[in-house]
């Protein structure tokens, strides 16, 4: 027998085990007989005793052969389930046999044909004692030294399900869930896992305070992100720490834990579902071609890198005008795809003509996307001539080398600002738009493209990075209005935009992405100082300042004249170009060009003149 333990890998709790089931199978014997007799010892045969006593060394020996043979002294028992349940069964069936055939056929031991079936389960119920048990004083050890986690699950489904009982028999995560919170009302008033359901969403603040809730977690992988947005909001109200399970796969693929668990993000309070694009039309775009990125080393230019190399283009050339910025997606691309990647980083300017003549001459990029601009609106405001000179001639320079040396595509990076401007950023994007219109009219090898989305998330200069820094240094945290309004997207979706655009792109159009419903800035704020921790307007005030010079208190997508076309992509739509006179166009350029150069102050005047729907800020 001690052989038998010294196989498993002799440890204390093996031995405790052995001994627990050694002691065990005896009393067994003993309790049958006494419910067979209706526990009058008196009234039991003393032969069944005699054979009972004569039988339990080999019944012992039996006993613990089989339960080691059925690996029950090997498994975990502080995660045992169902698949150790099955074993134990299997065990006591074997010994239930080998002792009717033992005791009745080859020992000619004769007893009551009941004992064997009470035997039977006095043996399983007192296997399964010893070994839950011990996972039970686990938890309750655990949870007497540090008090459970109380735990909100939100989402009385499968996932919400598997999380409980993932809980609830770990005790490593030290949580306990005391509710389940659902809208389906015919789930109101039961259990699942033991834990009652008690209701819809508006219930939350008033469970969370019954229940001294700590946590909620959003178990709803499959319910989409517009409708979750309204329960993170509740959820954020209590002041309780917030986490979600991200996506439906990890349903699908069994995937569902506490680990999957993720804190929630900014991005899941947009309300909106992350876009999807064709991978492969993008891949057949890009692969095997030579791509120049303008601009490489800014949020959306370093980005546009980093998905470019992944569909394995012949040459990726980067230009930036910053070279930390530039060094920085050199080394990581390096660092990510060493030799397999062909990379050119360059410094220099797109407004300087000698410099973006030379790149295109020397690499003879097949597909451009034009990413460098100025693009912080109240900065562009004191500096409109600095504007005009990067965006717009910086924009002019390299779509004409592109026209010049046959670039198959050209797509330009442009915003939601550039729709009826009240900004020269904007106004200048607009301008960039038309001299891409310009030039696609021209019927050229070159296809021309603009890209048009509303703001980026975590961007260069976005309010995502300044409301974090005001945070972390205590607040206030500052609106410009309470009712000011934008939309939102990630980088990697605005990205995946361009990308599939450039796929798309026939020549003049300008995509514009449907971006769901626009976010309220204060909302945002909001939300982001209660994913720091704190609570708004208590421990981190919120200001508002007003609006900035040239800022709106809403950006639109798409100007009236435009309406709207479909894609292949639900989500991504062409704006039918708007008709003006390119030859006047042309030379209010010129104009505009040497009113830049000579630093004269009516540049906005001027650029009203060429975007009719500009309406400077008075401010």
């Amino acid at each position: 027998m001690f052989n038998l333990i010294k196989k498993t890998g002799y440890k204390p709790r093996v031995l405790i085990l052995v001994i627990a089931d050694i002691i065990a199978c005896n009393m067994c014997t003993l309790i049958a007989l006494l419910i067979r007799f209706d526990f009058k010892y008196r009234s039991i045969d003393q032969l069944y005793v005699s054979h009972a006593m004569d039988y339990s060394v080999i019944n012992t020996a039996t006993v613990l052969t089989v339960i080691f043979a059925c690996k029950l002294y090997s498994s975990i028992w502080s995660y045992a389930g169902i698949n150790e349940l099955c074993m134990m069964l299997k065990a006591v069936a074997i010994n239930f046999v080998i002792q009717v055939v033992g005791m009745h056929y080859v020992f000619d031991k004769v007893m009551p044909r009941s004992y064997y079936v009470l035997y039977g389960v006095l043996l399983l119920v007192s296997l399964m004692g010893t070994r839950f048990s011990y996972r039970f004083l686990r938890l309750v050890r655990a949870r007497r030294f540090h008090p459970a986690i109380r735990v909100m699950i939100v989402g009385a489904g499968e996932a919400g399900m598997v999380l409980s009982k993932e809980i609830q028999s770990s005790a490593k995560i030290n949580r306990k869930v005391v509710c389940f919170i659902d809208d389906n009302l015919n789930k109101k008033g039961r259990f699942l896992q033991g834990v009652e359901i008690c209701g819809g969403r508006d219930v939350i603040p008033k469970m969370v305070e019954k229940y001294k809730v700590d946590e909620i977690y959003l178990a709803m992988p499959s319910v989409p992100k517009y409708k979750q947005k309204p329960i993170l909001n509740i959820c954020y109200e209590t002041g309780c720490k917030v986490k979600i399970l991200p996506g439906i796969y990890q349903l699908v693929n069994g995937e569902v834990s506490v680990s999957k668990l993720k804190e929630v993000e900014i991005e899941d309070l947009l309300g909106r579902d992350t876009i999807d694009v064709d991978m492969e039309e993008i891949k057949g775009s890009i692969s095997g071609k030579t791509v120049l990125v303008t601009g490489g080393g800014g949020s959306i230019g370093s980005e546009l890198c980093r998905q470019i190399a992944s569909y394995n283009p012949r040459e990726l050339i980067i230009i930036d005008i910053y070279e930390n910025n530039a060094y920085d997606i050199q080394q990581e691309l390096i660092s990510l795809y060493g030799n397999r990647l062909k990379l050119t980083v360059l410094i220099g300017s797109v407004r300087n003509t000698n410099r973006i003549e030379t790149v295109f001459e020397q690499y003879r990029p097949q597909l451009v996307f034009h990413a460098a601009a100025h693009k912080h609106v109240p900065l562009m405001e004191n500096s409109p001539c600095e504007a005009i000179k990067n965006n717009v001639f910086g924009t002019y320079k390299t779509a004409l080398a592109a026209k010049r040396y046959e670039t198959e595509k050209f797509v330009l990076i442009s915003t939601d600002k550039a729709v009826n401007p009240t900004n020269i950023m904007g106004a200048s994007k607009r301008i960039c738009e038309m001299i891409v219109q310009m030039f696609a009219a021209q019927n050229g090898k070159t296809d021309f493209v603009a890209v048009r989305f509303g703001n980026v998330l975590g961007s260069n200069g976005s309010v995502i990075p300044l409301f974090k820094k005001q945070i972390a240094a205590g607040g206030p945290v500052t609106v410009t209005d309470k009712n000011i309004i934008r939309y939102f997207m990630t980088i990697p979706e605005a990205v995946s935009l361009v990308l599939q655009a450039g796929a798309f792109a026939k020549g003049g159009e300008i995509f514009v992405l449907d971006m769901g419903e626009p976010v309220k800035i204060d909302e945002l704020a909001r939300n982001l100082i209660r994913l720091s921790g704190y609570e708004p307007d208590v421990d981190i005030k919120i200001n508002y300042i007003g609006l900035r010079p040239g800022e709106k208190l809403y950006e639109e997508l798409l100007m009236n004249e435009e309406g709207l076309k479909e894609t292949s992509n639900s989500l991504i739509h062409i704006g039918k170009p708007i008709e003006f006179d390119y030859d006047f166009f042309s030379e209010k350029l010129m104009e505009l060009k040497v009113a830049c150069e000579a630093e004269e102050d009516n540049i906005k005047q001027l650029v009203k003149e060429i975007v009719p729907t500009y309406m400077p800020s008075k401010r």
